[in-house]
């Protein structure tokens, strides 16, 4: 059986710095993992390291996109600890933009992160896990753009769509492995990513979007909230696992009415790039 708690299991998490890896990897500890911990900013990942303590068996920046690099740090854990429990694939990035005015590199630089990413933790560390015999479980962290057609969101859809693509079938192969697989499907959620998303085009500073911005955040779920979500779908063996209502109703929704789903997002297509288009005038 996949483990059904973190207490007692060596846990990697990507992302660990800040917003919901930062969160999850203290969740952890507490809860009595070993956590193993990578980000691509050094020093807020090692002061993450040193508030832990003790229970961090690994702490290094690296950019997971780099996948010679995820294979070294995979070789350097397993020679000193073998192989892993529990895998988290946090580690993410977000550019918005329309089709017209995002840049190859802007597209490339998404997927390569969140999708090429967490494909390359799964193919340095899920062999050694098989080999182990002892189970585990992966968590794979997507987004509600996973889901559904957001506004402008087209090159962070097409990886997190992608990352539940590569989710669904891992639930179903590596069950023979006793390897659960959980997908985490945030919606709003109060991270650093709020103040790094880049929108191709546009001047995060105009006013109308620094509205925007105060909106989300207030609608926005804590990323110790997150954190407590996907330790418990890790728990209770969930595959789908939403860090807020919202998005579990509209998921719901969506599967049982997809006439009503296609009027909503057209409306929400409309009214963002009214507002995107109001931002790039400011």
């Amino acid at each position: 059986m996949p483990p059904r708690t973190v207490a007692g299991k060596r846990v990697l998490i990507t992302g660990a710095a800040s917003g919901i890896g930062r969160a999850t990897a203290i969740a952890s500890a507490q809860k009595g993992a070993q956590v193993f911990l990578t980000d691509i900013n050094d020093a807020p990942l090692q002061a993450v390291a040193e508030e832990i303590g003790a229970a961090v068996g690994y702490a290094k920046a690296l950019d997971i996109s780099d996948h010679a690099a995820v294979a070294s740090m995979a070789d350097e854990i397993q020679a000193a600890h073998g192989s892993l429990d529990v895998l988290m694939n946090v580690a993410g990035i977000a550019i918005w933009g329309s089709l017209e005015t995002l840049s190859h590199d802007q597209w490339r630089r998404v997927v390569d992160v969140n999708l090429m990413g967490p494909i390359h933790v799964l193919e340095c560390f899920v062999p050694k896990m098989i080999e182990a015999g002892r189970g585990g479980h992966i968590v794979n962290v997507s987004s509600a753009a996973g889901l559904f057609g957001l506004p402008w969101h087209a090159p962070y859809s097409a990886a997190k769509f992608g990352l539940r693509g590569v989710s669904e079938v891992l639930r179903f192969d590596l069950r023979r492995h006793d390897i659960g697989v959980s997908l985490v499907c945030p919606g709003a959620v109060d991270t650093g990513l709020v103040n790094t998303l880049e929108i191709a085009g546009i001047d995060r500073t105009a006013p109308i979007m620094q509205r925007f911005t105060t909106r989300f955040q207030k609608d926005a779920v804590t990323p110790e909230a997150a954190a407590a979500r996907i330790l418990q779908g890790l728990e209770r063996n969930r595959y789908w696992v939403y860090t807020s209502r919202d998005i579990q109703v509209a998921h719901f929704l969506q599967r049982r009415f997809e006439t009503a789903y296609v009027l909503i997002m057209r409306f929400a297509s409309d009214r963002f790039a009214a507002v995107m288009r109001r931002a790039a005038a400011d």
